[in-house]
């Protein structure tokens, strides 16, 4: 593992801030100082900061169903509520939402200190699926729904998703969206273009991972077999996306 890796493993801080405390001189490999982060600790190394030796945490995963009225990351200099808020006293280690949902989107969100899987589960790249429960203020039409097939493009590009489907044959303002994109309030933007407002807004799949049996604002720790099958989508997912741009 690299040395600035490791250092924010070990939950002193982001994997960026470690790379400038590791050139500011502060980090210590065997009692030697070094300023390359990309140094490769091994397990028999003694690795300090300030002095004090440091240990790579054990990886921690969790599906947590978000409620409404959290913010999705670590910490918020407004003073809002977060979602690691609702971990408790119970998780000591230092986890990080797996990409965001918007404050008053509910469902599935992943929380981890395993910086790779995170990175690669919310990077573009890596076509990650997901997908969610929606409710509008009125009917959707034909006419959008076949709009939306085609593609909508936004100031940000083209938004494709994957699949539509109602949740009643009897009504038309509840359905449920599958798509790829990882961007930005993507689900919200995209009706709004439409002249649609969202009501609800609930992910109820991640990475082929169901929401179930938690209640709002409750959590859980994933399976061994859970993790497995995240790193093998990702995995899956890089060979897929590489052989198309060769």
């Amino acid at each position: 593992m690299k040395l600035n890796a490791y250092v924010a493993h070990a939950g002193i801080c982001s994997r960026r801030k470690a790379a400038d405390l590791i050139k500011s001189g502060s980090v210590a490999v065997n009692r030697k100082v070094l300023v390359d982060p990309s140094y490769d600790v091994s397990h028999e190394d003694n690795v300090t900061v300030f002095g004090r030796s440091i240990k790579v945490e054990q990886k921690i995963y969790i599906m947590l169903n978000k409620p409404k009225g959290y913010v999705t990351t670590a910490s918020d200099e407004l003073g809002r509520n977060t979602v690691l808020d609702l971990l408790g006293e119970s998780v000591k280690e230092r986890l990080y939402p797996v990409g965001r949902l918007d404050r008053d989107t509910t469902g599935l969100l992943l929380l981890t200190n395993d910086g790779d899987l995170a990175f690669k589960l919310a990077h573009p790249r890596y076509q990650v699926s997901k997908s969610y429960q929606i409710t509008l203020e009125k009917d959707l039409t034909d006419e959008s729904i076949a709009r939306i097939k085609r593609g909508v493009y936004l100031e940000d590009g083209k938004v494709q998703i994957d699949e539509l489907s109602f949740c009643s044959p009897r009504s038309r303002l509840a359905f449920r969206v599958v798509l790829h994109s990882g961007k930005k309030r993507i689900i919200r933007r995209l009706f709004e273009a439409l002249g649609y407002t969202v009501k609800v807004l609930d992910r109820v799949t991640y990475a082929g991972l169901p929401l179930k049996g938690l209640a709002r604002g409750q959590w859980r720790y994933l399976s061994k077999t859970e993790v497995q099958q995240l790193e093998k989508i990702v995995s899956k997912s890089y060979l897929i996306n590489d052989k198309i741009k060769r």
